[in-house]
C-alpha cells in the first residue's frame, strides 16, 4: 500500500465517522433549550470538527499525492503484527473466557514472548494483576466485566 492510498483511505473513513456524528447528533437537537444546549450539541460540533479536519487531510493528501511512496515495509509491518495480533487475541479470549482470564493469559504470553521474562515471573505478574483488576473492579467498585466459564465456576456472573 502506498503512503497516498493511506492517507486517502484513512481521511475517508475518518469523515465518514464525522458525519455520522453530525447526523446522529441532529437526532438529539442540536440548538439551544430552556435549560442550555439541547444533548446533541456537543456531538454535533465535534464531529463537524472531525469531518472538517477529515476534509482537510483528504485536500492535503490529494495535493502532494505521495505515489510511489511504501507506508509500511516489512520490517515495520512485522512490528505492528507483533502489537496488534495479541491484542486482537486478547479481545478474542476476552470473548469467549471473559476479561480476568484473558488478562492473564494475554499478560503471560506477551512476557515471555515479547520480553523473555521466565515462566514463573510471567505468570505471577498475570495472576496478581488479573486477581487485582477482579478486586477493584468487581468487589470495591462494582463495575461488571466480560464473564468466561471460571467466573461461572465461581459463583460471579
Amino acid at each position: 500500500m502506498t503512503r497516498f492510498a493511506a492517507e486517502v483511505a484513512t481521511a475517508l473513513v475518518t469523515l465518514a465517522l464525522g458525519l455520522a456524528i453530525v447526523v446522529g447528533a441532529r437526532e438529539y437537537g442540536t440548538g439551544w433549550a430552556a435549560g442550555g444546549p439541547e444533548p446533541g450539541t456537543f456531538p454535533f460540533y465535534v464531529g463537524l470538527l472531525v469531518t472538517a479536519a477529515s476534509a482537510g487531510n483528504l485536500l492535503l493528501a490529494w495535493r502532494k499525492r505521495h505515489a510511489g511512496i511504501v507506508f509500511v515495509n516489512a520490517v515495520q509491518l512485522r512490528r505492528i503484527a507483533a502489537f496488534g495480533l495479541p491484542i486482537l487475541g486478547f479481545v478474542a479470549l476476552a470473548l469467549t473466557l471473559g476479561f480476568y482470564v484473558a488478562t492473564a493469559i494475554y499478560l503471560a504470553a506477551v512476557m515471555r514472548f515479547q520480553g523473555g521474562f521466565r515462566w514463573s515471573a510471567c505468570i505471577a505478574v498475570a495472576l496478581c494483576t488479573s486477581a487485582f483488576f477482579f478486586l477493584v473492579l468487581e468487589v470495591w467498585f462494582r463495575v461488571p466485566l466480560l464473564k468466561g466459564p471460571l467466573e461461572a465456576i465461581l459463583g460471579y456472573r
